[in-house]
């Protein structure tokens, strides 16, 4: 049975956790904007399981990055921002580098 999830908001608390909780991998989602008049793939979802708990962190973009991981978003072929989605995993990879830590895609795994 599950305890259900917990949003972390902040970008530093998601890495503390990460840090305490010291799991063996993460998976991150690249979602569509729902707001975005063209439905860029522009939104983050990082999941860190941790028992029968998950926690979840979201990022937004804010101009051309997103805005608390700071992660690029790139101009695609039909002129739409997004995010690329190797691009994003090398990122989190090197962010949680020193905790030995697996980053896989959702659509990927």
């Amino acid at each position: 049975m599950s305890d259900g999830h917990v949003r972390i908001r902040d970008w530093e608390k998601f890495k503390r956790l990460v840090s305490e909780k010291k799991p063996k991998s993460i998976v991150f989602i690249l979602e569509q904007n729902a707001l975005s008049p063209n439905k860029e793939l522009t939104t983050l979802r990082i999941i860190l399981m941790d028992r029968a708990r998950y926690y979840i962190f979201l990022d937004f973009p804010k101009g051309k990055f997103l805005r608390e991981t700071g992660i690029p978003l790139r101009k695609g072929k039909d002129d739409l921002w997004n995010l690329d989605e190797d691009e994003v995993k090398a990122i989190l990879k090197r962010q949680f580098e020193k905790d030995n830590l697996e980053v896989f895609s959702f659509w990927t795994t």
